[in-house]
């Protein structure tokens, strides 16, 4: 079940009528309501891995417990990497054991040594990278005395589970959630048609944007052997804003759903795009595992403590392991290296925090230097792109390599038409770049300006939106 789908459409109202009708009762009910749901909408997608859910769900309830009433240090460190190891066990046979085994065959092939190791035919659970980085962060926090456990354990499970964001994030901290599914919640009007704001700005990024660009990248990427390096760019640039749209506006959804329920998620993006260097692009892209890589790697390694060798070797670490995280691919790992590369000399020469205020925060336009800065970081952003997108690093590599060769270029050969809704984005979000979302128009004082806007925006996903299977990051 899938946010942009018919069915949501229907389960989503139903949920929510339940849900504040039951607020008349208790929390509790409503806590049972969302887990009972979170747990069908999870089942729609393959009810053989609700079993891992729930088994995942049970062990660091469990462990977590556990570590708190052990009577030694030994007993807690016990518990503690009995959780972190069977959570990374899981992970890693689901997503990471066949890319072992096939790199390390081909790396006894390259020696001349020939071996047929086993590998196992399975389908990634959706949403296991997130729900389990949950997990780890819980478990982690009680280990580090920063929490206490959660004694009750449909209040736990509904933090792991919870609909909105057990698919794809974000990737919620129990210091942030649990006290919010703790509470007794009231239903908040403002909050909710917010929330519907957010949904709708979300639903148009990613069928009228990412999906609409989705077309054209997937005709460049299949096909780049026969096309002119100009269409190489475009597709390029349009993969830049289909992850965008698609995940962006997936958040958004998220968020906006989880309003409606008087929950309020964590931030994962702030206008990524308007980013003046690659340091600040990495802290409004995906905030909720940057910051999760930051706490629970980056610091725990020594962070930037141990001076400038031990600053540059854990900035590299965390990226190559964030690019390890998206999939098992030597693309992904690139990836991850390409942004390392692109963000050590900010961390050298001290400049990573120079860009922490909006841009252009005091005027409506950003200053020559501004746009160049702009600039500059997407195409750094949009090279690094093509390495995730791609199936092989070779691929990738060539794909670069004729995309800058300017003696092949030419008009681009593929439809030009998703730029449009570029502009619409970018403008947007240009004048809303001080609000949390595209559509917050808590400024515009007239009613029917705001209702003229939401039916235009629905009117471009209705009639301009196109289809699409899934989000691209339930893969991961």
């Amino acid at each position: 079940m899938v946010f942009n789908s018919f069915n949501f459409l229907l389960f989503l109202p139903i949920v929510f009528a339940l849900y504040w009708i039951l607020a008349k009762s208790s929390s509790k009910s409503q806590n049972i309501l969302l887990l009972v749901s979170s747990y069908f909408f999870y089942a729609c997608w393959d009810y053989r891995f609700l079993f891992l859910l729930m088994f995942s769900t049970f062990l660091d309830y469990f462990t977590g417990i556990k570590m708190h009433e052990a009577a030694s240090q030994k007993g807690k460190k016990f518990w503690f990497w009995l959780s972190i190891g069977i959570n990374l066990g899981f992970l890693g046979i689901f997503k990471y054991y066949n890319f072992f085994i096939s790199s390390f065959q081909e790396l006894l092939e390259g020696f001349g040594f020939h071996a047929n190791f086993w590998t196992i035919s399975v389908i990634l659970p959706v949403g296991i990278s997130f729900y389990t980085f949950h997990g780890l962060s819980y478990v982690i926090d009680i280990y580090n005395d920063k929490i206490k456990p959660e004694k009750n354990i449909v209040d736990y499970s509904v933090f792991v589970s919870f609909f909105p964001l057990l698919v794809a994030g974000p990737i919620e901290r129990a210091t942030h959630l649990l006290p919010q599914i703790q509470r007794e919640r009231h239903f908040d009007y403002t909050k909710a048609v917010d929330g519907l704001r957010q949904i709708l700005w979300g639903l148009f990024m990613k069928v009228v944007v990412a999906d609409n660009c989705a077309t054209v990248v997937n005709h460049v990427f299949k096909d780049q052997e026969s096309l002119n390096a100009g269409s190489l760019f475009v597709g390029a640039v349009f993969f830049a804003f289909q992850i965008y749209g698609d995940f962006s506006g997936y958040s958004n959804i998220a968020l906006g759903t989880a309003r409606l329920f008087g929950v309020e998620l964590l931030r994962n993006f702030n206008y990524p795009y308007f980013s003046r260097d690659i340091a600040e692009f990495w802290r409004r892209w995906h905030i909720s595992l940057s910051s999760w890589f930051k706490d629970y790697l980056y610091i725990p390694l020594g962070g930037s403590k141990g001076g400038m060798w031990m600053q540059v070797r854990n900035t590299i670490i965390i990226f190559v392991v964030s690019g390890f995280w998206h999939g098992a691919n030597w693309t992904f790992i690139i990836w991850g290296a390409l942004n390392a590369l692109y963000i050590l000399p900010l961390v050298v020469f001290k400049l990573n925090r120079n860009n922490t205020n909006i841009v252009a925060e005091n005027s409506f336009l950003p200053s020559i230097k501004e746009v160049i800065q702009i600039t500059i970081t997407f195409i750094l952003t949009t090279i690094a792109w093509v390495f995730f997108r791609a199936e092989t690093v070779t691929e990738a590599w060539v794909y670069v390599v004729k995309m800058f060769n300017f003696k092949a270029y030419g008009f681009p050969q593929v439809d030009l038409k998703p730029f449009i809704y570029i502009f619409i984005l970018l403008f947007v979000e240009w004048i809303q770049r001080k609000k949390k979302h595209g559509l917050e128009l808590s400024n515009v004082r007239h009613t029917y300006i705001r209702w003229i806007i939401y039916l235009l925006v629905f009117i471009l996903i209705l009639f301009f939106g196109a289809s699409s299977d899934s989000f691209i990051y339930f893969q991961f």
